[in-house]
């Protein structure tokens, strides 16, 4: 039985005074895949997720979760099951790996509920459980943004939007931040969207993958056709 599609872009257009940033994009997620969103600095990447979040004006099209139009607003894309971690490694640097996760988990009532989910993260992460006492501030930045992940999982998404996980990290951190969002999703079924510069290493574990340029979905393929065709570098290099 195939996987149901649980969330859509559907010929979205977003502008930001006269700058169009995402132009009739359609984007479609289906429940556990991978999904890639790639392409140069100002394709729309980010955009897409903040449009899926509730933090970009749509101007035209929809967002549909489970087939059904929703009007994006971040508090309620919370409460349907999505999840977003913004880039940069986001986490409350003077409070500790415990607090920062339980800061994920404000909408989870049950605050025995959230002490559960948090050890549950931290067994996941074992880098976390050692550093659980620790203030966020003296982790490493490959610490940080597992961190930053593990607090987005929280909330018990169906869907984890990443914006760029792998920014500043060095390659040996980046395998291993990719590894785990790879395990994530297989353990949990939870699709997981991810924009990224870290082209080689995001396409050996995604599903699908997007390519933008100048806002609009040039190309839509499996991570290893993407690799091997030539759209990639066309993009880059500005010609298509």
């Amino acid at each position: 039985m195939a996987n149901e599609i649980l969330l859509q872009l559907d010929n979205v257009s977003v502008h930001y005074g006269g700058v169009k940033a995402l132009d009739d994009v359609s984007i479609g997620i289906d429940e556990g895949e991978i999904v890639a969103l790639m392409g140069p600095n100002g394709a729309g990447k980010s955009t897409a997720l903040k449009a899926i979040f509730g933090l970009a004006p749509i101007g035209q099209g929809q967002v549909l979760w489970h087939e059904k139009a929703i009007k994006p607003i971040p508090y309620q894309m919370v409460d349907l099951g999505i999840s977003f971690v913004p880039q940069g490694r986001r986490v409350f640097a003077h409070l500790t790996v415990e607090e920062n996760l339980e800061i994920g988990g404000y909408t989870v009532k049950n605050k025995d509920e959230v002490k559960r989910r948090g050890q549950e993260l931290m067994q996941m992460f074992p880098q976390l459980f050692s550093k659980r006492k620790a203030k966020s501030g003296t982790l490493s930045g490959g610490q940080q943004q597992m961190l930053a992940i593990a607090r987005g999982l929280m909330t018990d998404p169906k869907v984890l939007l990443l914006d760029e996980p792998s920014l500043g990290l060095a390659p040996k951190i980046i395998k291993e931040v990719f590894a785990e969002i790879k395990q994530i999703s297989l353990r949990h079924k939870i699709a997981i969207v991810i924009v990224e510069h870290n082209l080689k290493s995001l396409l050996e574990i995604v599903n699908r993958a997007y390519v933008l340029d100048k806002g609009k979905v040039v190309a839509h393929n499996s991570g290893r056709a993407i690799i091997n065709s030539d759209i990639l570098e066309k993009v880059f290099l500005g010609k298509t």
